[in-house]
């Protein structure tokens, strides 16, 4: 693949790069990146019910170790993000949202695109966190598996709700309540990232698509279907075309998930477990439909007529990369300012238009069809009230069953 230095590119050069999906190249979309990076353990979500706004939920690791807080003399924060996940002006050099919040708090944003993996990020910033000292970082977006994670070991602080007036009125409900971070005392979602069917009109060929179901068990597509190496994502979609709940299942139901995706395998159906490459599959018609990412799929309706998404009857997955500040983070006010800033419609907008993936602001539509009217009424990016609720999220795993059940996923999938 051709080698690019993403922070370099203008938005013209990154839709170029999309574009090359029309000719069987896999582009690296953002959520491409982070999912093809991530190995096997992805996504623990639980979009549990709606706590009350700003009340963290009992039970929850008292976690996060503050160090004295030099926000108010240092005007400052040190942000680490992922590449293509910032958006940018038309030379490529400027970070038009960042910039409005320096003019008007007087903060300056050290902002730093140094995430190209979770497990190789957690690896860099384990060692600090572990014996307790500042990592250089005062805000960081972390997958929410990982984000559990640190949460879970207490490496990150509790935010104050002071000091995130937009971002506690302005959370999707969706996002409100994960099981991992009950009443997100702990984080904010920066994106939200669905899990959908996709597919190519001209491939099925009159085929009628709309379940996990028809893409199992349809032999007219038999050898055309294709569906996430990530565990989460297919056997998330499975288990709900199945009747279950990914936010509660048993191992029984697991297995049964596991043993219905075997059958598909045996038999032919499914052409072929993939990370973000199913994109050129997809647009070259070797698969006729797949489960796939929003994110990707908002890139490629905008290159190809043929392609299309749909959401089944039983719903879809979800899950979400969030904003966390590290314990001992010179700058928490000004990191937790940061975040309510990204809260508020209009910079949240300013961001939806440029990612395309799921805004977890509510209120940015208005805001977002002053920018771009296709991404405001597209449900990928602003999802209706109907999408948002067949919403689901994989519950959080023990580390026994994350072991088994990715354990038992790989066998499937060759892994």
């Amino acid at each position: 693949m051709e080698q690019y230095e993403p922070d370099r590119l203008s938005p013209a050069q990154v839709a170029a790069i999309r574009r090359s999906f029309r000719n069987g190249r896999a582009a690296l979309t953002r959520r491409s990146l982070l999912r093809a990076s991530a190995g096997g353990a992805l996504t623990v979500g639980g979009l549990g019910t709606l706590s009350a706004c700003g009340i963290p939920a009992a039970g929850q690791s008292q976690g996060g170790v503050s160090a004295q807080d030099h926000s108010a003399e240092e005007k400052t924060v040190a942000f680490s993000n992922w590449t293509e996940y910032m958006d940018v002006d038309d030379s490529g050099k400027h970070h038009p949202t960042l910039e409005q919040f320096t003019k008007r708090t007087g903060i300056k944003v050290k902002y730093t695109e140094d995430i190209n993996d979770n497990n190789e990020f957690f690896g860099k910033i384990k060692p600090q966190l572990a014996a307790g000292q500042d990592t250089g970082r005062d805000l960081i977006v972390l997958t929410d598996w990982l984000a559990a994670r640190l949460i879970r070991l207490g490496w990150v602080q509790k935010l104050d709700p002071a000091h995130l007036p937009h971002a506690y009125a302005n959370l999707s409900a969706q996002f409100r309540s994960p099981d991992w971070d009950p009443g997100r005392a702990y984080s904010y979602v920066w994106q939200g990232i669905s899990t959908v069917i996709a597919y190519n009109k001209k491939a099925l060929d009159g085929v009628e698509v709309k379940s996990v179901s028809d893409l199992l068990d349809n032999p007219r597509l038999k050898g055309r279907v294709g569906f996430l190496s990530e565990m989460r994502d297919s056997v998330g979609m499975t288990l709900l075309d199945m009747g279950k709940d990914p936010a509660d299942f048993t191992a029984d139901d697991y297995d049964a998930a596991i043993a219905r995706l075997q059958k598909a395998v045996d038999k032919g159906q499914i052409r072929r477990f993939t990370g973000n490459d199913y994109t050129s599959d997809l647009t070259s018609g070797d698969f006729a439909a797949c489960v796939a990412w929003a994110g990707d799929v908002v890139q490629l309706k905008a290159d190809s007529p043929d392609i299309d998404f749909l959401i089944p009857d039983s719903g879809y997955m979800t899950s979400t990369d969030n904003l966390l500040i590290p314990n001992k983070a010179r700058h928490k006010t000004n990191a937790e300012r940061l975040i309510d800033f990204y809260y508020e419609p209009e910079p949240a907008a300013e961001l939806a238009a440029y990612i395309n993936y799921v805004c977890p602001v509510d209120g940015v539509k208005p805001e977002l069809e002053k920018i771009d009217k296709d991404a405001a009424n597209n449900p990928l990016i602003i999802p209706d009230k109907a999408m948002a609720a067949k919403s689901h999220a994989f519950r959080s795993l023990s580390s026994k069953e994350e072991t088994e059940f990715e354990a038992k996923f790989a066998k499937l999938t060759g892994a």
